[in-house]
């Protein structure tokens, strides 16, 4: 039933923000239509995919943004500490690291992370859940492969749990 609320209000305040005209009419027709929404979502049983951004706890997604900002601006740090010494101590290399979140936007948001960390690239994303990585300098592929952006991604995730009371509401729309 969370999952229902959340869309719901999620739904409510991108009209909200986008329509910005707040008359009877158009607030009618927002209700209306936010209403046919989540009950066509439902009906069609679009929130049973456990990957939907909708399952992620929002205070997770917070904090790690806010761990992922941090590490972007450590990591420019150390591009322009590199590019701007004399020596040019460069070392690019490939190799491939592990994804282990559990969803396929897990992984898409892990990949994502990798390549906006600057000095590494998220070059492909294999089936068999791998990234090939590009890297400037060895320590960035040392970092990912301790897995503590990983980690985070995975602490992040939805729960189980969640998918169950969805699947229960969706058989009671059909």
């Amino acid at each position: 039933m969370s999952l229902v609320l959340r869309l719901t209000g999620t739904l409510v305040v991108l009209w909200l923000v986008l329509s910005g005209l707040f008359k009877t009419q158009l607030l009618i027709l927002g209700v209306l239509s936010v209403a046919l929404v989540v009950w066509l979502s439902l009906r069609l049983s679009v929130l049973l995919h456990r990957g939907q951004p909708l399952y992620f706890p929002f205070g997770g997604i917070l904090r790690y943004w806010a761990w992922l900002l941090r590490e972007i601006m450590l990591s420019n740090i150390a591009v322009v500490k590199t590019v701007l010494s004399r020596e040019m101590a460069i070392k690019p290399m490939l190799a491939r690291v592990k994804a282990t979140p559990a969803t396929e936007l897990g992984r898409v948001i892990y990949a994502n992370s990798i390549t906006l960390t600057p000095g590494t690239t998220a070059i492909n994303l294999t089936a068999d859940g791998e990234i090939l990585v590009h890297a400037l300098q060895e320590d960035s592929l040392a970092e990912l492969e301790k897995g503590e952006m990983a980690d985070r991604v995975r602490a992040m995730e939805p729960d189980a749990a969640d998918a169950g009371t969805v699947a229960a509401i969706s058989r009671w729309y059909r």
